[in-house]
């Protein structure tokens, strides 16, 4: 899923690309894709993208104050184009959910992978009436997000540090695989109390927020749109490298699988050397 470092990086490549091009039409390929209807899609033709913003994962294309926001979900991303494919887009099964062509001949396409359609786009005359824009919490690399505003956020809070993270009504743009990087960064248990939480730790789990999400927006910056998620994979300390040697310690990544996720950790540098167990394989063996 891409997460607030991919988004951002995706907003600074289409402020370089399609700032002060002029749209030509809008297309929605995918039939689930669209989520508003008024003001309809065929308003964006003849405007020009005079901004492009990011609220949490949310993408906004400003086109004269008219916003296209997006949600990429789980497995959407977008792909740009110098030169549009010729002839319209057909529907179908393929991963093309939309497509924005720009009076020039360039544009790009959103397309979602999967049979599971979750990307959703949004045409506003004011992103904060995407409800999902509208129930975020502050965005952890805003300039005004100290210490005190995260240890603001998580007094009272009862759950595990790993679901709170990514809650986006408490913190925008955390998803699963930068909660592992966090986490690891922090050498902090993914199923520790935020209660337990002790001043010292919070110091901790902030200076690790802030640094590990700018750096993979720095390792991302001018980058182009298709380079960006072999680059997320590439960056990554213990998400997705079940089996693999930790990057600090040489013990092996771990893993706990869910229903319809995973989280990967460290037990020597997050859990003192214990195990946890893997919820999934827990059930199988009962």
């Amino acid at each position: 899923m891409p997460e607030l470092p991919e988004v951002e990086a995706l907003r600074d490549f289409l402020t370089a690309h399609a700032v002060g091009r002029r749209v030509e039409r809008a297309l929605p390929v995918a039939i689930s894709v669209l989520k508003t209807y008024d003001p309809p899609l065929e308003a964006l033709a003849g405007r020009t993208v005079t901004a492009v913003g990011r609220y949490g994962k949310f993408l906004d294309l400003d086109a004269d104050g008219l916003h296209l926001v997006v949600h990429l979900a789980r497995a959407g991303w977008l792909r740009w184009y110098d030169t549009l494919p010729a002839g319209p887009p057909r529907p179908g099964k393929g991963p093309l959910a939309l497509r924005v062509a720009l009076a020039d001949g360039a544009g790009f396409d959103l397309t979602e992978a999967g049979t599971r359609k979750s990307l959703a786009a949004y045409l506003v005359h004011d992103p904060a009436l995407v409800p999902g824009v509208a129930r975020l919490g502050p965005d952890p690399l805003a300039d005004g997000f100290g210490r005190q505003e995260l240890a603001a956020l998580l007094a009272g809070e009862r759950r595990q540090i790993k679901g709170a993270l990514r809650d986006q009504s408490l913190i925008a743009g955390i998803g699963n695989a930068y909660s592992d990087e966090i986490l690891h960064v922090a050498r902090m248990s993914p199923f520790k109390p935020v209660d337990r939480l002790t001043d010292e730790e919070i110091t901790t789990l902030y200076e690790a927020v802030r640094t590990t999400l700018t750096d993979a927006v720095e390792r991302s910056r001018g980058l182009a749109a298709g380079s960006l998620k072999a680059e997320k994979k590439t960056g990554m300390r213990v998400h997705g490298r079940t089996g693999e040697p930790c990057p600090v310690c040489g013990d092996t990544v771990r893993e706990v699988s869910f229903a319809d996720s995973s989280l990967q950790y460290c037990a020597t540098c997050q859990t003192g050397g214990k195990v946890l167990a893997d919820r999934r394989m827990s059930k199988l063996l009962k």
